[in-house]
Parts: structure tokens; C-alpha cells; sequence
């Protein structure tokens, strides 16, 4: 059994021309076989010049033929299956459904001064616990939502968190990340619990593949696990301050990830991602997060990558400029959802980033989680049948005294029709009044100790559990001995 997911009923958003699409494309196999990129690793270099790529050992620079870009792309499967802990709640990714994933965060933040800080452990298992309830969060970042815990030393900071996640849900844990082979010990911790981790494959722009990143990709590949490829651009800083240009430094970027994917194993699963791109602010240097310019590059994105017919990943949603859950950050984020949905995304990062990277908080998760449900429901589309067009029933209702309140119809239809969310305000001016006046993050607060008190994500077993710590002290004495703790 699978988790079913979000499906898309209608054509999805299309902002290219075909000839516009096939310029970006046609230009982007030209950097690659031209300028191509700089890969710091001996092993892949040797397999990229073994399959007919340019290579400069001196500069660490691959120039990649476009033959062997198309032949790799072609190889990529379009559409998957991926395990969770349980597995009814595995995933099959690609086509027109689409699943939701926390966006990760640095730190926690206090809800009155906004100032970050280093999360608790109480608070990170808290937050695991409020993203297993969450009905739209269907996907699980293992390694979040915080990426600094009290206590916990730096270099154990991702197996740690993805211990913390597995124990706390039983979700697909989608996409890793890697630090100073901290790869060794997650992939382990996964196969221990029969579980899969995406492993995330973050090219630094412009067009360069460190060691490290590379190594991670071997690893995961090796291990049968599949790899998200994230290139990400700063507009006007690591990529061109154009939309079409940035687009194209992006594409190199995956697209060299996706061809070593498929050297190392031919129909390695991967994800194609832009998390990390966005304009730069030119007055102040700062990224645009939620800026309307990253959502027209998310349309963009997905329009081209469902021409090669490989899962899109969508991390401009995740993350506002706001450094507070007002206005701004409802708005940001809610239209960055809502373009990735439309132009076809099939993994969409949401819940629980307030700014940037650096904060997030299981508020924000509950709020974006209305978010999450009303794109759904627009993504859906309109039912049109003898029963929706209800044509029997109008006329038999006809004019005013005429009303639809006592009809089986509305009792049959309206909480279909209807996407109800949990913690909106929809009183009417007196009701709100009489109910003590109450906000969106009120509701939020109260819906987050009920879920904290009634919701119990099932544990792991005496065995998994003894597996996990085995593996966790192999990991701290593997940085004891290198001097990193």
C-alpha cells in the first residue's frame, strides 16, 4: 500500500514556449560540453573520462558530451517507489501526484522577541511528533527540523536528527543531508529500521561538486538508496541575474548529477531540485526569499524537467523573508506552494521554515499546513458530473423562498466540496468577539498541545532501537578518534 498523495486533475502550468524550452535546453548541454563543471573527487573523475567525458586532472574540470547528457537523462526513471518505516505510508513518486515535506531550519525561535536559538532536545522530538500527525506532510526531511539541538555536538547534529526522526515517525524519510561522512552511519540507521533516505546531492554554484557531496553519492547509490540532485543559484551573485540564465547554470548543475547517478548505476532513482534558488536583493545582498521571481523560476524549472520526465522537488515554498509568522510569510509562502503545485512539482517543501534556513518552529509547521490543504483542494480541481451540476435539484428549488440549507444534496456534498481548514479563523465579527478574539497562531497553539498530548508515533522495536544506539556510538567514536569531538 501506498500513500496516495495530491493528485493534479488538470493541465499543468506552462510559462515557456516550446522553443523557449528548447533554447534553455539546447543551451544548457552547450555550458555543460563547453565550460562543464569541476568535480573534486578522483573516483568520479575517472568514471567521467572512462565514459567518453573531457577531463582536466589538473583543474578538476569535466566537460561532458551532450550525447551522453540525453542517453543519461533517458535513464533516469520518470517514476518510483519509496519506503517509509511503515509501509503503508510508502511513496510512489513522479507523474501528476505530488507530496509535501517540511522545509528544515537552523534554529528554534522564541514566539515573542522572534530571536533564534539552539532547540532543546524535548523540542526537536516534539517537532518529529507534530510532523508525523500532520495530515499533509506526507514526506519527512530526516535530518530536521533543526540543525542545532543543545547538547549535541556539531558532527553528530545529522545522525542524531535522523535518529530522533525515526523514532518519532513513521513517514518516508525523503532526503538526507552530509557532513564529514555522516552518510556512513544514516545509511545504516535506515536499513536498520528497513527504511530508505534520499541522499541530498547539493552542487555548490557555480558549477562545482565538492569531495564531500560526491562521496555521499557513491555511498547512497551503493547502498540501493536514491539520490536528490539540488543545484540552486544566487541570481546576480552565483548564477546570472536573469531568470532564463540562472535557469540554465541551475540545469547544468543537476544535469551533472544526474548523468554521474547513472554511471555509477543505470536507473538510480533521483529527484531534480531548485530548494536554493533565488534572486539577490541587490540593495541589501540579502536572498529573496519568497521573492515572486524564485516562484516564476519554480514554473520554469518544473515545465523543462517534466520534458526529461524526472520528480521536481520545490523548496522556494519553505521559506519566507519574514522574520515572523505574519502577513508576509503567509503570503510568500502560499503562492510559492501554489505555483509549485500548478506547474508541477512532485515533492513540495512547506511546513514549519519561518526565515531563511535559520529558524523554524512547529507553529509555523500547523500553519502551512492550511496552506498545504487549501492548495490540494484548488489542485483538485472541479468535479463536473449529473450529481455536481445538480441541475434536478436547482430547478426543483427554483426562485426565492427557495433554499438549498435542508437539502440532502448540501448534507451529501458540502464537506466534499469544501476544504475545511484547522486553524483559520472562520467565525463570523461576533462570534470571534464572544470567543475571546483569537488568531490564527492561537489556534495553532492549542492544536499543538493537542497533538503533543493525544498523538503517539509508533515506536521502533526493542531491536531497531538497540540498532540505532549501537550505531550512534559507532558514530561518536568515529569523531572521537578524528579529533571532532
Amino acid at each position: 500500500m501506498t500513500s496516495k498523495g495530491f493528485t493534479r486533475n488538470f493541465r499543468p502550468l506552462e510559462i515557456l514556449t516550446e522553443d523557449e524550452v528548447e533554447a534553455i535546453h539546447r543551451d544548457t548541454l552547450n555550458v555543460l560540453e563547453k565550460t562543464g563543471i569541476r568535480v573534486e573527487h578522483k573516483g568520479a573523475l575517472k568514471l567521467f573520462k572512462q565514459n567518453g567525458c573531457k577531463v582536466d586532472y589538473n583543474e578538476m574540470r569535466v566537460r561532458i558530451p551532450s550525447g551522453l547528457v540525453e542517453e543519461c537523462l533517458r535513464k533516469a526513471p520518470s517514476s518510483y517507489y519509496f519506503k517509509a518505516r511503515d509501509p503503508e505510508r510508502d511513496v510512489q513518486i513522479g507523474g501528476n501526484t505530488f507530496y509535501f515535506e517540511p522545509f528544515p531550519g537552523m534554529r528554534t525561535v522564541d514566539l515573542y522577541t522572534w530571536k533564534p536559538r539552539p532547540a532543546t532536545e524535548k523540542e526537536r522530538d516534539d517537532a518529529c511528533v507534530i510532523l508525523d500527525a500532520l495530515d499533509s506532510v506526507q514526506c519527512i526531511s530526516p535530518y530536521t527540523p533543526y540543525f542545532e539541538v543543545e547538547g549535541v555536538s556539531p558532527v553528530m547534529a545529522i545522525p542524531e536528527g535522523v535518529a530522533a526522526m525515526l523514532r518519532n515517525s513513521t513517514k518516508p524519510q525523503i532526503s538526507t543531508g552530509h557532513s564529514r561522512d555522516s552518510e556512513i552511519f544514516t545509511i545504516e540507521m535506515a536499513k536498520a529500521v528497513g527504511t530508505e533516505i534520499g541522499m541530498n546531492f547539493n552542487m555548490a554554484p557555480p558549477l562545482t561538486a565538492h569531495a564531500d557531496i560526491v562521496e555521499a553519492m557513491f555511498r547512497a547509490i551503493q547502498a540501493g538508496f536514491p539520490v536528490w540532485l539540488t543545484g540552486g543559484v544566487a541570481m546576480g551573485a552565483t548564477g546570472p541575474a536573469t531568470l532564463a540564465g540562472a535557469t540554465i547554470v541551475n540545469n547544468a548543475q543537476n544535469m551533472s548529477g544526474v548523468v554521474l547517478s547513472q554511471l555509477i548505476k543505470p536507473g538510480t532513482r533521483v529527484m531534480s531540485s531548485h530548494s536554493l534558488s533565488f534572486a539577490q536583493d541587490m540593495r541589501s545582498g540579502a536572498l529573496a526569499f519568497g521573492g515572486v521571481e524564485g516562484m516564476l523560476h519554480v514554473a520554469a524549472f518544473n515545465q523543462i524537467w517534466r520534458k526529461y520526465e524526472i520528480p521536481r522537488n520545490a523548496g522556494i515554498p519553505g521559506i519566507s523573508s519574514s522574520k515572523t509568522m505574519d502577513f508576509q510569510s503567509g503570503y510568500e509562502k502560499a503562492m510559492g506552494a501554489l505555483v509549485a503545485a500548478l506547474s508541477g512539482s512532485s515533492i513540495i517543501m512547506l511546513h514549519g521554515g519561518v526565515y531563511g534556513e535559520l529558524s523554524w518552529h512547529p507553529i509555523q509547521a500547523i500553519l502551512d499546513d492550511d496552506i498545504a490543504g487549501m492548495v490540494c483542494r484548488f489542485i483538485e480541481g472541479v468535479e463536473v458530473n449529473d450529481e455536481t451540476l445538480a441541475v434536478d435539484l436547482i430547478n426543483s428549488v427554483g426562485p426565492i423562498p427557495g433554499m438549498y440549507l435542508d437539502k440532502k444534496h448540501t448534507r451529501d456534498w458540502w464537506k466534499k466540496e469544501q476544504f475545511l481548514p484547522k486553524v483559520a479563523d472562520r467565525l463570523s465579527y461576533p462570534d470571534w468577539i464572544k470567543k475571546g478574539k483569537k488568531s490564527a497562531q492561537d489556534y495553532a497553539k492549542v492544536r499543538m498541545a493537542d497533538i503533543l498530548a493525544t498523538h503517539k508515533p509508533k515506536p521502533l522495536n526493542a531491536s531497531q532501537e538497540e540498532e540505532i544506539e549501537r550505531i550512534l556510538g559507532e558514530a561518536r567514536q568515529y569523531y572521537q578518534k578524528k579529533g571532532m569531538m
